[in-house]
């Protein structure tokens, strides 16, 4: 990738709506080449997707929840029993295999207190936990879905 590329990049992250002309111009390229570069960045997997992000407010699923999971079962079965039991929970907005003392760490989104309960009994019915604990997050201080492209 070059520096096109990579500020095209940089803009389509803030905005995937913009129009490739804009985009274009904002870069120093005409139009056609500026959209081969995205189409291409495109085909290589670069931009896996373009997406519209919600508000949780709007949504009614402003409560975030960060729940750490420890597990005795670390064999393959397990985990793909238990990635398929999170595939089916729309809660769970992300899901990570983790180093350290936890194993696994989910990010909730919900309404409430409440809502939170009825996910988690039904969470703890579906696989074998050896410890199961949640924070819930007080302030969103930083949400970016921006990744840095100073690594390329």
């Amino acid at each position: 990738m070059d520096s096109f590329d990579k500020h095209i990049l940089e803009l389509l992250q803030r905005d995937c709506t913009a129009p490739v002309s804009e985009i274009a111009e904002k870069v120093g390229l005409s139009t056609t080449p500026c959209w081969r570069r995205i189409q291409a960045m495109e085909k290589k997997g670069v931009i896996k997707a373009r997406v519209a992000l919600a508000d949780p407010e709007q949504l009614n699923v402003a409560l975030t929840v960060f729940v750490m999971v420890k597990t005795n079962q670390h064999n393959p079965e397990w985990l793909g029993n238990f990635a398929t039991i999170v595939q089916d929970m729309p809660e769970i907005m992300e899901f990570y295999r983790l180093s350290g003392d936890i194993d696994y760490l989910l990010r909730i989104v919900v309404p409430d207190m409440k809502a939170f309960d009825r996910f988690y009994k039904k969470l703890i019915t579906k696989a074998d936990f050896s410890d199961i604990s949640s924070s819930f997050a007080m302030e969103e201080l930083k949400y970016t879905t921006n990744l840095p492209i100073d690594y390329i």
